[in-house]
């Protein structure tokens, strides 16, 4: 008899464990909050940010790296959710975008066309992944080609989130810069 209690408390121990472990697993682990062109111009509207915007492409490997690793640094999320809305545009989206009294459109070009929108953010240099960095009245701040590690954003978004670009130099602030964690 005293076997069978010991198991069955074994059991529900068991149990109860994997119960908390599945409760546990559905938290979300925090992520940044990408937006849509549309729904940022809507949060522009009511409090003015500066933008991230992240250019890519669905066959684009590299992106899908910055994806999986920089864009989940917990330091890239605090600072893009402080400072900034970020936006995920497709480099060769269908969609028209209206936008400044404009519609953008994709235009064909062989097997892959491109969108006009993110093309002009990128001041014609069609590179993926780019990120662009506008400020509150969008203008573009900085278009930055290709992978970036976090450590690297971390400083770029920490220069431009602070306005630290408008009077320091990016050497310097470079070498002098702190991380917050």
């Amino acid at each position: 008899m005293k076997k069978i209690v010991v198991f069955a408390f074994a059991l529900l121990l068991v149990a109860g464990l994997k119960a908390q472990s599945a409760e546990t697993a559905n938290v979300e682990a925090p992520e940044i909050e990408w937006l849509t062109w549309d729904q940022m111009v809507d949060k522009m509207e009511k409090e003015p940010r500066k933008v991230m915007i992240d250019v890519y492409t669905d066959w684009c490997g590299w992106c899908k790296r910055m994806d999986a690793t920089t864009m989940k640094d917990p330091t890239i999320i605090q600072i893009v959710g402080e400072e900034y809305y970020a936006v995920k545009m497709d480099g060769e989206a269908k969609e028209d975008i209206e936008f400044k009294g404009r519609t953008f459109k994709y235009v064909p070009r062989g097997k892959r066309g491109y969108h006009e929108l993110p093309a002009e953010l990128m001041n014609g240099k069609l590179s993926y992944p780019t990120l662009v960095f506008l400020d509150e009245a969008y203008n573009i701040i900085q278009p930055l080609p290709g992978y970036q590690q976090a450590r690297q954003l971390e400083t770029v978004l920490s220069y431009f989130g602070g306005d630290f670009y408008k009077n320091v130099d990016w050497d310097k602030f470079q070498k002098e810069y702190k991380s917050p964690n």
